[in-house]
């Protein structure tokens, strides 16, 4: 059975309007009636490629390369005080941040007005997976909005590890993790410097700061096997040693970060990671990479998570083995494996809810009414609702479970915002428009 094929009748009764909710968006008041099985107008909307999100003006490479020189310039410039430096600083931050703002504009313009919502969530989910934090660090800020264009979307419907990968080589993920200042103990960088200080110690710096297993320890934990995937301590330094040398262009250089190999930060000598060894350079890297993304616990743990997602906060084990097995029998093909996942049938049973977290819940009450793209500042409101785009605060990204997200204080943090929406966007009918979004029954998808 092809990934978009038309699904069987199904053994339990179907909830049509999960597929606005379950597997979308949240309905717009132009959508058209389901007609027949709402499994296969899910299927449908992954067929075809997903297009691009257009760039922002505000976050062209132009304005990116310009903030980024402001920064080495604020860094490295003789401001005559303190204060002017800081000032300085402070200019620069806030030329970065509108890029990431720009950014999170687009991205949540395109998932109110989209037509393929069921897309739409597979890539928010998918960042999330994989995700990187404009929060953590102000370098990451204007590259967290390009890292969805480049990383997620042309893979969502694609390979697993092909993502894995992009992400991997992405200047974001490389500077959120540290990736970018890991160096081998025993590279020829170290050997260099090592040098250097012998013959001149009053004038060379300290030792780089050394090998960094951040990124390695995240791409197991998170990124593919899991936390229970099987993997120790001592894989985890193999694996951080195998991925020195992948970093970014040095600020010097000028532009956008790009990703480069540098082999002069590379570990030699050969690792060990997961009992398979490995020799040196950039392709060993990819090698291992690949092999972790086909592992059999890959596959628990991607499945585990989606069924999380689409089915229920604590999913039945054996959508978990059903979706573990496509993944593994596809190689990873996520089309594939979001097509099982829509044939799933507990994704479509009532006794499965799922509470709409932030981001879900606001996109939702702008597609309730029907606009066509985010309000000018929206991306700020995900701030009052303690989940703006792309700043998760740890690399396991956000929550998805009710706890998470349903305490006291949050749901009178959405009634207010109701109101205020309501009265701006239907002040004909404010108080009916703010209960329809605050009520209970919005809250769950």
């Amino acid at each position: 059975m092809s990934p978009v094929t038309r699904v069987p009748d199904p053994e339990v009764p179907l909830l049509p309007d999960r597929l606005h909710t379950r597997f979308g968006l949240g309905a717009r008041p132009d959508d058209r009636p389901v007609v027949g099985d709402p499994r296969d107008a899910a299927l449908a909307q992954l067929e075809g490629a997903v297009p691009d999100r257009p760039v922002p003006p505000d976050a062209s490479d132009a304005v990116i390369a310009e903030a980024y020189a402001a920064v080495r310039a604020a860094a490295g410039q003789g401001a005559p005080n303190a204060d002017a430096r800081e000032e300085a600083r402070q200019r620069t931050r806030r030329a970065l941040r509108q890029v990431a703002l720009a950014e999170a504009q687009s991205a949540l313009s395109l998932r109110v007005a989209t037509a393929r919502p069921f897309v739409e969530r597979l890539v928010a989910f998918w960042s999330d997976h994989l995700c990187v934090s404009a929060a953590a660090k102000i370098t990451v800020a204007p590259l967290a909005g390009r890292y969805e264009r480049e990383v997620i979307r042309p893979h969502v419907l694609g390979r697993f590890e092909a993502m894995v990968l992009a992400s991997a080589r992405h200047p974001a993920m490389l500077l959120y993790l540290d990736n970018a200042q890991s160096i081998g103990p025993h590279s020829p960088a170290v050997a260099r410097l090592d040098r250097a200080r012998r013959r001149r110690p009053d004038l060379v710096p300290g030792a780089p700061r050394g090998l960094n297993e951040n990124y390695a320890r995240e791409l197991l934990e998170l990124h593919t096997l899991g936390v229970d995937g099987g993997y120790t301590q001592a894989d985890v330094t193999e694996l951080a040693r195998l991925l020195t040398g992948w970093s970014v262009t040095p600020p010097r250089s000028g532009g956008v970060p790009r990703f480069e190999f540098a082999a002069p930060r590379h570990q030699p000598g050969r690792k060990q990671v997961l009992g398979v060894r490995y020799g040196e350079g950039e392709a060993e890297g990819e090698r291992a990479i690949r092999a972790l993304c086909r592992h059999p616990a890959t596959a628990r743990h991607v499945a585990t998570k989606l069924a999380r997602h689409f089915i229920a906060d604590e999913p039945p084990a054996d959508a978990v083995e059903r979706l573990a097995a496509v993944f593994t029998r596809t190689e990873g093909d996520l089309r594939a494996v979001a097509a099982a996942v829509v044939r799933e049938p507990g994704a479509w049973d009532e006794a499965h809810r799922k509470f709409r977290i932030p981001q879900d819940w606001l996109v939702a009450a702008w597609r309730h009414f029907g606009l066509d793209s985010a309000p000018a500042q929206g991306a700020l409101l995900l701030r009052q609702l303690r989940q703006p785009l792309w700043a998760p605060p740890s690399p396991k990204g956000f929550g998805d479970l009710e706890r998470e997200w349903a305490d006291p204080d949050a749901l009178l943090n959405r009634a207010e915002l109701a109101r205020t929406m309501a009265r701006r966007l239907a002040p004909g009918r404010a108080d009916d428009a703010a209960l329809e979004i605050a009520g209970p029954a919005f809250q769950w998808r």
